[in-house]
């Protein structure tokens, strides 16, 4: 799936089982929600935390991916296309980094 077919698809899924898109400052506050989830995961799964048995049922890819639609659905709502705007994003990091990475004493 491209990003554009995953916008139009979470599009198409909120007009039929969500009724309407919450409001953006409501789907800020999911997003941010979200990524705690994802960061509870990874702080136990792979940081120094020490992973709690209920924590060990908690799917880390389900998790990014309610991150991922919720992101599409503030893109939509927002008219951003974000197929567009990681392109850009990457032309950026692209010419601001083209050295910076390769050259830091901290990567080798």
């Amino acid at each position: 799936m491209t990003i554009e077919e995953a916008q139009s698809t979470v599009d198409k899924w909120i007009k039929e089982y969500g009724v309407r898109y919450f409001n953006e400052l409501t789907n800020m506050a999911m997003l941010t929600e979200e990524v705690g989830e994802v960061a509870r995961i990874i702080a136990r799964r792979y940081g120094e935390q020490s992973e709690k048995p209920k924590d060990k049922e908690k799917n880390l890819s389900d998790e990014m991916a309610d991150v991922l639609f919720v992101l599409i659905c503030l893109a939509n709502q927002t008219g951003v296309d974000l197929t567009k705007a990681l392109t850009k994003n990457l032309e950026k990091k692209t010419n601001r980094d083209a050295e910076r990475h390769k050259t830091s004493p901290k990567l080798k």
